[in-house]
């Protein structure tokens, strides 16, 4: 079930948070431009407690984590953050993931990945490290062959930017 998204938020960023589809190509549709991404960090980790309640996985497994933002146009419409348990990412995957600025949804088409996306969360917030006002948060998780492929937590702005 999709949560529920308040009707006051302006249309294009209501369907950008109920999609359980990749946002990089709903953003070129809306926009008309190519989504550029921009790595803002990227390290392993061995999951603590939490990366293993959200990915299902056991304590001390190698975590890929990966800050991003996404921009089209030279407009920034998206951060995120996902967490992949490595040892789960199919080779050309993960060698795609950690070494170049490509979108999740682009990796999951090159590869050729069947995968769903369940919507965990969605909420309005009042402040955010990487936007200034009110953003909308929404956490998911993609899923391939019944297991937790990323948790990804993607921020949008509440703004202008959202205008037809």
């Amino acid at each position: 079930m999709i949560p529920d998204v308040p009707i006051s938020l302006p249309l294009l960023l209501r369907i950008c948070a109920v999609t359980d589809g990749s946002i990089t190509y709903l953003l070129e549709a809306i926009f008309g431009g190519k989504a550029e991404v921009s790595t803002l960090c990227q390290q392993i980790v061995e999951a603590d407690e939490k990366m293993c309640s959200l990915l299902n996985i056991s304590s001390k497994e190698p975590v890929n984590i990966r800050k991003v933002t996404l921009r089209v146009n030279g407009v920034m419409h998206v951060f995120a953050k996902s967490l992949s348990p490595v040892n789960r990412m199919p080779s050309g995957m993960r060698e795609q993931l950690m070494q170049a600025d490509i979108p999740v949804g682009k990796i999951l088409r090159s590869n050729k990945l069947e995968t769903r996306r369940d919507i965990l969360h969605i909420e309005r917030l009042h402040s955010s490290d990487y936007f200034t006002g009110e953003v909308l948060s929404r956490d998911y998780v993609i899923i391939h062959d019944s297991r937790v492929l990323m948790w990804i937590n993607e921020v949008f702005p509440i703004d202008y930017r959202w205008r037809a």
